[in-house]
């Protein structure tokens, strides 16, 4: 598994964004079994740290799947992802985010996610930006709306609802 020791670290005013990495691998851990995660995201089988490496070796060998990890500035724990992904069964790419529970409703997520914003504004991949998320999600669907992104329609995947949010880009700025 390789870090990429030129890879920019995009800052905020309390965070800082890294592409995920191996080092990452505990958090990835710790995150990914958390109660919000398995409810709103799903189960994705990180059962140890080595789990956790090969899950972030997928990622980083994906063109299509990027993770920043979001970190603080002040002592440098990482508190959450910001993922930007072109999933196969969207037309467009998705916006997505997960913070540990002891960071959530602090802002973290959307300072993170609106900094992101302003990197795909620089060269985007496509001219609109999708979220998906469940109905009971219903602080993500807050933050979504803060960021701009409105409601577009109900999609079915894989037995579950997932109500469809999206944006132009240039409509976020």
């Amino acid at each position: 598994m390789q870090e990429n020791p030129n890879a920019e670290t995009i800052e905020t005013k309390r965070l800082n964004l890294s592409e995920v990495n191996f080092t990452h691998a505990a958090f990835i851990f710790e995150l990914l079994n958390t109660p919000g995660w398995l409810a709103f995201i799903g189960e994705r089988n990180i059962k140890s740290l080595e789990d956790a490496g090969n899950y972030i070796q997928k990622i980083q060998e994906s063109t299509i799947v990027n993770y920043w990890v979001a970190s603080l500035k002040e002592g440098g724990a990482p508190i959450g992802i910001i993922t930007y992904i072109k999933r196969d069964y969207l037309e467009h790419w998705d916006i997505g985010f997960a913070f540990l529970p002891a960071y959530g409703k602090l802002g973290y997520a959307y300072e993170a996610a609106k900094r992101i914003l302003k990197e795909v504004l620089k060269n985007p991949f496509s001219n609109y930006i999708v979220a998906t998320v469940i109905q009971e999600n219903t602080l993500s669907i807050k933050l979504l709306e803060k960021l701009g992104l409105t409601f577009q329609e109900e999609i079915e995947r894989d037995g579950k609802l997932l109500c469809l949010y999206g944006k132009h880009i240039d409509k976020l700025a």
